[in-house]
């Protein structure tokens, strides 16, 4: 018989009378009943915790997540908004430049020309119709919507200015006779009319 066998623990058929039997057979019974209520609690209690630490495990690795992209997000949009407001501030200059040459070429009015004005202000018109141009080349690159990245669009404006730069004052000079041959024209006749109207009189 082992050493830690202890007799009490176990019930004593040959001295219990019947009834007192039945009395302790309900007593097992209530106590596993006991047990089995506990051993429920626990189980409970066991997926409870398990659940509560799921939950707190699931709010630990969302949140680690959240917190890396929304810090990358946030580097990501404030470098979006830098280069649009650069590029705002792109298209406000580009946007008042245009509307200057167009007021300014707008307000050429040839037919005012008098004959002694119409050397040097045919030189004026021209060199404004120049600026307004280049000025248009170099801003279109940047308003272009096809214009894939920004170095790209600035290599085209350098790349259309030094084509500009390159060219020598033969090609100005014979640009500026094609571009004002109508006015040239309509300068002699005008002209040929005074002439004609003075020597009349």
């Amino acid at each position: 018989m082992p050493a830690d066998f202890n007799k009490d623990e176990y019930l004593d058929l040959e001295d219990d009378s019947p009834g007192e039997l039945g009395d302790k057979v309900q007593q097992v019974r209530a106590e596993l009943e006991s047990l089995k209520q506990k051993q429920e609690e626990i189980e409970r209690e066991k997926h409870r915790l398990e659940e509560l630490k799921r939950r707190q495990d699931e709010l630990d690795n969302g949140r680690a997540e959240m917190l890396d992209k929304l810090t990358r997000s946030l580097v990501v949009v404030q470098r979006e908004v830098e280069e649009t407001q650069k590029r705002l501030e792109q298209l406000h200059s580009i946007y008042n430049s245009f509307t200057q040459h167009l007021r300014h070429l707008e307000s050429i009015n040839s037919k005012s020309w008098t004959s002694g004005e119409l050397p040097r202000e045919l030189s004026k018109a021209i060199s404004s119709v120049e600026d307004a141009r280049a000025e248009y080349i170099k801003a279109q690159a940047k308003i272009s919507p096809e214009s894939p990245v920004e170095s790209s669009a600035q290599g085209a404006i350098d790349g259309d200015y030094g084509m500009y730069e390159e060219r020598g004052f033969s090609y100005w000079l014979k640009s500026g006779f094609a571009f004002t041959l109508p006015l040239q024209v309509l300068g002699v006749i005008g002209l040929l009319i005074w002439v004609w109207l003075s020597s009349a009189k």
